[in-house]
């Protein structure tokens, strides 16, 4: 049951010329359980309807007629309060879970509608690393919240695989690469010559020039240079794979910047008819002055592309292929001017469905203040982090539990889940200073600690046998037994169980993941509060059948929110 739906078309026809919809707005969870579990501030209706806050509250008080979902009401400095009959919450919020199970929190609010979702998107031929892991993951997240909304979402990798940087790499690998070097050491090998390259040219300028030269001649299809950048791919995509598989991450598409080389010259040309292309110095532009923004740049002197032209040519194709609802782009805070342009771009070219177009900025990763960076070797490779994780999660599992069953496994789950829990448990838009000793910190409020909260959860309910376990409970609570559960410590999770629906429609909304994990530490803050403090096992047959439904509940709840943000939820640790 939808609490505030019902509080919002029970007060309908009681306050005049406001709808249900602006009610439900203005309804909210009180921190205080003593000021109810929902409560209308009736302050911003002061004006409209020409009353005192006080008043409206006293009038919606004294109006109100019984239902069997609320105890009582009561109206308080200007507050209208509203206190639910604790078994009609228990039994609703529990049966809603147990018959639902994988599916609660589920809707279709997406109605089966297209959306695209670019992310990840490394650069071909350099170090997978912490900062890719940003986009990685919360794109990841993104995709998983949508689709379970009822989306149709197309996760695509829009791989960096176009660019000057694959002119410097050939000019590199001809002048001081190994074959057999490079297909011993991979991606490692192949950032020693990108580094290589950047240190001589601080020397010789003019290797800038033949590195431009070089990309030309792949843009215009030189058999020698193809070959070479279709080698320096797939070497990539083999290391990344590997990350990929790690990390749990799945794609719909890897057509990355190259898919578009035979595409762009379409989107040039109809720029020109559309009048909006201008000659600057030999390069081609759009004008963008009228919108307090530089000009986005379409083609080079040399006539080569630019990341503008890619993406404004990408955007078009995947409007004609998908139809989406929204695009959504997940890269780092420091682009938020690209987009712009490009949006703009779009915009200027006539076409309505501009407006779907969304950038989701996330904060930078830097290295104890230092920014990373591929060309200085700046970086912290992620496959060297989720080893050390891996190995960290091995050595406390030992210490505390050695005879745990599928020691590796498990190991992998928490290890590799702490890192992701640890990137999405802050607001995206936050600046992230790098730190092993933050990153392999498994106490606190980390994803170990909810990974660990579902597998307590779990132990409780084989503990109890099998006569409880899984399905074998109840799919539903009948309100008698479901009103024993009368302790705050119960009140308060299932007030926390019921809240998961609408925190994933806000993550959605706000396309923020860390909503999710924020959650997710709060019920398990919860769930160990109620499990400390009331015993389940108990001897009143009914009482111990009502707390286990609510284990049961929370373990449900944990394992679906730790896989809408990519972790996995171990029943034992």
């Amino acid at each position: 049951m939808n609490y505030k739906q019902l509080l919002a078309s029970q007060l309908e026809g009681k306050l005049e010329g406001v709808d249900t919809g602006a009610i439900a707005d203005l309804i909210e969870y009180p921190p205080n359980p003593q000021m109810g579990d929902l409560s209308m501030p009736c302050f911003r209706l002061s004006k409209q309807l020409r009353k005192a806050p006080q008043a409206i509250a006293e009038g919606l008080a004294a109006s109100w007629q019984e239902h069997p979902a609320v105890l009582r009401v009561e109206a308080i400095s200007g507050y209208f309060n509203v206190f639910l009959q604790p078994g009609h919450v228990a039994s609703s919020v529990i049966g809603e879970i147990l018959e639902q199970n994988e599916r609660y929190g589920s809707q279709n609010i997406g109605q089966g509608r297209n959306i695209v979702i670019d992310f990840s998107s490394p650069n071909i031929a350099k170090t997978f690393h912490i900062g890719h892991l940003r986009s990685t993951m919360i794109g990841n997240a993104i995709y998983k919240i949508h689709e379970f909304l009822g989306y149709n979402c197309i996760g695509i990798n829009h791989l960096g695989d176009w660019g000057t940087q694959f002119g410097k790499l050939i000019v590199a690998y001809k002048q001081w690469g190994e074959e057999s070097t490079v297909e011993a050491e991979g991606i490692g090998e192949l950032q020693r010559l990108y580094i290589k390259f950047h240190d001589e040219a601080e020397q010789k300028p003019e290797l800038e020039d033949e590195a431009r030269s070089m990309f030309v001649q792949l843009e215009q299809g030189d058999e020698e240079a193809i070959k070479l950048w279709k080698w320096f791919v797939a070497i990539s995509l083999k290391e990344f794979e590997k990350m990929y598989e790690l990390l749990g991450v799945s794609f719909d598409s890897y057509t990355g910047e190259s898919f578009y080389n035979d595409k762009m010259a379409a989107i040039v040309e109809e720029l020109k008819e559309k009048k909006l292309l201008e000659e600057d110095e030999g390069a081609q532009l759009v004008r963008l002055d009228a919108f307090n923004m530089p000009p986005a740049l379409m083609l080079k002197k040399d006539g080569g592309t630019l990341y503008h032209t890619r993406d404004v040519t990408a955007a078009v194709y995947r409007q004609q292929t998908y139809d989406f609802e929204k695009c959504i782009y997940v890269t780092d805070a420091g682009q938020s001017l690209h987009f712009q342009q490009w949006f703009k771009v779009i915009e200027l070219m006539g076409y309505g469905w501009h407006d779907k177009l969304v950038h989701v900025p996330f904060g930078k990763v830097s290295l104890e203040g230092a920014k990373l960076s591929t060309r200085k070797g700046n970086v912290v490779r992620l496959e060297e982090l989720l080893t050390l994780a891996i190995e960290k999660t091995k050595e406390i599992i030992e210490q505390k539990n050695p005879n745990l069953e599928n020691k590796a496994e498990t190991a992998q789950e928490v290890g590799v889940g702490a890192i992701i829990f640890s990137d999405l448990s802050n607001n995206r838009v936050k600046d992230i200073v790098f730190s092993w000793e933050d990153a392999l910190n498994f106490e606190g409020e980390t994803g170990p600690y909810v990974q660990y909260t579902h597998a307590r959860a779990s132990s409780v309910l084989r503990k109890a046998g099998d006569r409880v376990a899984g399905e074998q409970l109840p799919l539903k609570l009948n309100e008698q037994d479901a009103a024993l559960l009368d302790q705050p410590t119960e009140q308060a999770l299932l007030k926390q169980l019921y809240y998961f629906k609408e925190r994933l429609e806000q993550a959605m909304q706000k396309l923020e993941p860390s909503i999710v994990s924020r959650y997710l530490v709060d019920l398990a803050q919860s769930f160990n509060r109620f499990y400390h403090e009331c015993p389940i096992l108990v001897e009143d047959a009914a009482l111990r059948q009502a707390r286990l439904a609510v284990v049961r509940s929370t373990q449900i709840t944990i394992h679906n929110g730790l896989a809408l943000i990519g972790l996995k939820a171990p029943e034992k640790m």
